[in-house]
């Protein structure tokens, strides 16, 4: 149908030079001209066919007319609102007026309120005791007479005036197209001659691409914009808390290690090998590998023995030990092993033992000589990390098997809780988050021990953001550090003051399957 176009197009052209009005063409199939809105659409792709290839120039003409709507073409064959509101009375004298109910059974309810109104305005109606009579003998509706105008012409006679009060009446409604005068090309021709668009082997080879004729290109069109890369909001407030830490002296420790031992996830940090949290119900194990390798041999007996037995001024759990126990793997459930980890490897130089003690220092940022070196070896160390942890969590609004931790540690002498509070009041203030709660709380690990709850304007609740407390004596000596070392520890999620920085109410929605994407990519910066 397209190339039958285009050809009676050039025919038109070759024949009587120009093309002044394509609504003057009679389409094959058709025996009117294409003057409608349909026929000019199916031309103007074969005008642009042919301008493609300059055999062809053409312009736009603009047009603008009017269609009945269904109330309209309702009228225009069955009257006016106010014609048929007339019909349906008697005249004044010849018969019992009619009252408004009766009316409404004649004409419908609509008709019969709409009609009223223009019927009296136009005095072909008047009251009669209750009731409505005739006053006119006779009426002219015109707005029926228009209307069958419109149908017929697509405009009015009467002027812009008398189609502006239809409009408003929604009895038509404005209709705008177009039709096209036609020039001839650079490149005019009456045959069509497919245009290549790609060279091949045999084009090359027989030398048929000196005479072809190719299709163009257009090196000015815009392509589409390519989607870039957007940081998921976690991302972005990942970022600012670890910018917050190193503004704040914090040096980042290694987390890389998403399995831990039961020793290094629990046993070094005081944990009862008979606490619930330890059982399946809460914690992921491994079933292939099971078994981790053994940890350092006087490190291990100093924690069996704190563990079964006491010491450093504690009684201790007075439990068997179980070595099995301490030796599954499993995925871990805090960042605090990573911590453990780290801090034996702080207190390595007052072990005095170098290598760990370098190890250490090249991690938290201390080095030969800093300031706090005492003669016992230990170095003040602030450190941090945020990253996955793992719990065998029910999945709700607030709770996921699978978040991320954001852990420091504050390892200095004399520190105390007081110190802790304070602190954590200054970095959740810089998170843009200032009204907090802190409530006593029990952790094997830590004592005294504190919840950190902050407000949720959009949960219009406390929401529990993070725990906090002083690492216990029998965690810290055995370790090797001095009796005056005190260690502050917390860790705070990194979903829920993410949830209340961007307003989130359902951390399924922030992520998983339920994510939007283009609210990823719309999610403004963070700035606490």
């Amino acid at each position: 149908m397209a190339e039958t176009i285009q050809q009676l197009i050039l025919d038109t052209l070759d024949k009587d030079g120009t093309l002044k009005d394509t609504r003057t063409l009679v389409l094959p199939g058709s025996s009117e001209p294409s003057a409608t809105q349909e026929y000019q659409t199916t031309i103007l792709g074969a005008l642009n066919s042919l301008a493609s290839r300059d055999m062809i120039t053409y312009t736009t003409q603009e047009t603008v007319s009017h269609v009945l709507t269904l109330e309209g073409a309702q009228i225009s064959l069955e009257g006016s609102h106010e014609a048929r509101v007339w019909a349906a009375l008697p005249a004044k004298r010849d018969g019992a007026p009619v009252t408004p109910k009766e009316l409404e059974r004649k004409v419908g309810f609509e008709t019969a309120k709409i009609g009223q109104g223009r019927a009296f305005k136009n005095k072909w109606i008047g009251k009669e005791g209750d009731g409505l009579v005739k006053l006119a003998s006779s009426i002219q509706d015109a707005t029926q007479l228009e209307l069958r105008e419109v149908d017929s012409t697509g405009t009015l006679k009467a002027g812009e005036k008398a189609l502006a009060e239809l409009r408003k009446r929604k009895l038509i409604a404005q209709k705008r197209g177009q039709w096209f005068t036609v020039k001839k090309g650079p490149s005019f021709s009456t045959s069509i001659a497919k245009l290549e668009t790609d060279l091949t082997i045999d084009m090359l080879t027989s030398g048929s691409w000196k005479t072809a004729q190719y299709k163009k290109y257009n090196f000015e069109a815009e392509g589409m914009p390519p989607n870039g890369g957007a940081f998921h909001p976690l991302l972005k407030v990942r970022e600012e808390i670890r910018n917050i830490f190193l503004e704040m002296g914090f040096a980042e420790m290694p987390t890389s290690s998403f399995v831990e031992s039961g020793f290094w996830c629990f046993d070094a940090l005081f944990v009862p090998q008979q606490h619930p949290a330890r059982e399946v119900q809460d914690t992921f194990y491994l079933s292939d590998p099971s078994t981790s390798l053994p940890p350092p041999a006087d490190y291990y007996a100093r924690i069996a023995e704190v563990h079964e037995h006491g010491g450093y001024g504690s009684t201790g759990y007075r439990a068997p030990w179980s070595e099995a126990e301490s030796r599954k793997l499993l995925l871990r459930t805090h960042t605090t092993a990573s911590s453990a980890a780290m801090l034996w490897k702080l207190a390595a130089r007052c072990r005095g033992e170098g290598a760990s003690a370098e190890e250490a220092d090249a991690h938290s940022g201390a080095t030969k000589g800093t300031a706090g070196a005492d003669d016992d070896g230990f170095r003040p160390a602030k450190l941090f990390s945020i990253d996955r942890v793992f719990r065998n969590e029910t999945m709700d609004a607030t709770h996921l098997a699978e978040f991320h931790q954001v852990e420091g540690v504050v390892a200095d002498r004399g520190l105390t809780l007081a110190d802790l509070i304070g602190f954590m009041r200054v970095f959740f203030k810089k998170m843009g988050i200032e009204n907090l709660r802190f409530k006593p709380a029990y952790n094997p690990y830590t004592e005294p021990s504190l919840e950190i709850f902050a407000f949720h304007p959009q949960l219009r609740k406390w929401v529990e953001v993070g725990n906090s407390g002083m690492f216990r004596p029998e965690m810290l000596e055995p370790m090797g550090f001095p009796k005056d070392v005190h260690v502050h520890g917390w860790g705070i999620g990194l979903e829920r003051p993410t949830m209340i920085r961007y307003g989130i109410s359902n951390i399924r929605t922030l992520v998983g399957h339920k994510v939007s994407l283009e609210g990823v990519e719309k999610s403004p910066a963070v700035r606490f």
